[in-house]
């Protein structure tokens, strides 16, 4: 099917250039499949085009350099070295024709001969297409364009437009402050809360949170996920262009008179907090005045924290605080955490994912879950000294799992109908001070009886706008998790 295609395609004129072109696009494309076991989409498409320079660097490695030297480098070097002989256009045309001719005799052979095989195939294993290169980067990158690159001048569609916050009661009630946590590559398998073997959290097992099990995410890649989850549209109904000019959850929630605030130590917040004030941990003043939590240009999450207090002490009402954690971005898992949370070993050491013992991975990767555990208790430490001022809750939910060798794939980004749990099966935690609770009519008892019932980032619009008590016609009580937990009135 190639030759048949690309024979038509290449001409004395053109044909080195697009032989390198289809070799620098393979070439690259086919080390992803092979060495992590990338299936490359239009989300993966998505992903390159929405990275930064500390991603980039994760994925650099003596191996790539080596692939590079010897996959793509040497291979152009041997097309321009070669001269191509002029000939007559009737000739070409003619060697063409045969060509294809032998193409299709081919093609309809082999499918002849082993149809029921490939039928079966590619019914039961459509990934396959994503693996196969160049052609799959270059369908994704068509498809990525044709779908979901964004569109220009488009108007933005107000959402909520009369949000308000529902009145008090109670005169002199103490202000809600809510931090919502957006976790990174973390897989619910790995918690120990949800029956993981190891103990990945030995500090937030000792405190009163409610620990969701069956929470699945909207998308196996950031750049679906985040926006995805704060845009207020289902996962059935969700489009990445709709999502961009549509306003979300932060918009509606900061229309409600509620102060929004979206630190990030990530590589964006993909369009989620465009509209809402919003800073970079690496790029803020805190980021050289706490020394050995950042270096090469990245940092640990225990910088969520640098100046976290006295921004909640600021407040003079309610809040609502957004965290996005580097939490445990691979593949150089062993930067997500300090040594001291080098509690499993032995570990890899390395972004080349396939140099290294299964073990090793799990190792490393577990470690970044155990230190995420030791930052989202510390957020909770730091809100119960905020207990008398005002009431406090933190919600965790990471925006979507890992493959850690399983089926022979690594990383994320797989197709959503075709991903493992590991990439949709996502961790979901809820801390509320007893005020908060109190305020809202939570019935903790409820509350524990929620999380094990089935649930999916869908639910965080609704819920979250229900924790802050912002009333709105887009507001929807089924899509709310705690609905149901709150006392009438």
């Amino acid at each position: 099917a190639y030759h048949l295609l690309l024979q038509w395609l290449n001409w004395r004129w053109n044909a080195k250039i697009l032989a390198s072109i289809l070799i620098v696009v393979g070439g690259f494309s086919a080390y992803f499949v092979n060495s992590l076991g990338v299936v490359i989409t239009a989300d993966q498409i998505q992903n390159m085009l929405q990275t930064d320079v500390r991603e980039v660097r994760d994925l650099l490695s003596v191996r790539l350099v080596v692939w590079s030297v010897l996959f793509v480098l040497l291979p152009l070097v041997l097309v321009w070295s070669v001269k191509i002989q002029p000939t007559h256009f009737a000739r070409q045309l003619l060697q063409k024709t045969l060509g294809s001719v032998v193409s299709i005799v081919l093609i309809l052979g082999l499918l002849f001969c082993f149809y029921v095989d490939y039928a079966a195939i590619f019914r039961e294993h459509r990934d396959l297409k994503g693996m196969l290169s160049p052609q799959n980067a270059i369908a994704s990158s068509l498809s990525y364009y044709k779908k979901k690159a964004p569109k220009q001048d488009l108007p933005l569609l107000r959402y909520g437009e009369d949000a308000h916050l529902i009145q008090r009661a109670q005169t002199g009630t103490a202000p809600k402050i809510m931090l919502l946590v957006v976790g990174e590559t973390a897989r619910a398998e790995s918690f120990s809360l949800n029956g993981y073997a190891k103990n990945t959290n030995p500090e937030l097992s000792k405190l009163p949170v409610i620990n969701f099990t069956q929470v699945s995410s909207c998308g196996t890649a950031t750049a679906v996920s985040v926006p995805c989850m704060f845009s207020g549209l289902e996962r059935k109904n969700y489009d990445a262009d709709a999502a961009r000019r549509h306003e979300g959850l932060l918009d509606v929630v900061q229309r409600a008179g509620v102060p929004v605030w979206w630190r990030d130590n990530q590589s964006g917040c993909k369009g989620a907090c465009d509209r809402v004030p919003n800073e970079t941990m690496i790029a803020t003043r805190f980021a050289q005045e706490t020394p050995g939590l950042c270096e090469s240009g990245e940092c640990h999450d225990d910088i969520l924290l640098a100046g976290l207090k006295e921004y909640i002490d600021e407040l003079k009402g309610d809040g609502l605080i957004v965290l996005h954690m580097m939490g445990s971005h691979g593949p150089a898992y062993y930067k997500r955490y300090p040594k001291a949370f080098e509690i499993y070993t032995p570990v890899c050491n390395t972004n080349q994912l396939d140099k290294c013992e299964s073990q090793a991975i799990v190792n490393v990767y577990d470690n970044t879950i155990r230190y995420t555990d030791h930052v989202l208790a510390k957020l909770i430490a730091l809100l119960q000294k905020e207990e008398g001022r005002a009431d406090t809750a933190m919600w965790y939910l990471s925006d979507h799992g890992e493959s850690l060798g399983e089926h022979g794939l690594y990383l994320h980004g797989t197709p959503y109908m075709l991903a493992p749990s590991g990439q949709t099966h996502v961790p979901s935690v809820l801390w509320t001070s007893a005020g908060y609770r109190q305020q809202l009519g939570l019935e903790q008892q409820c509350l524990q009886e929620v999380a094990g019932k089935p649930a999916s980032q869908d639910n965080l619009f609704h819920s979250m706008l229900g924790l802050l008590q912002v009333k709105t016609k887009v507001y929807n009580p089924a899509l709310d998790l705690f609905a149901a937990c709150r006392r009438p009135g």
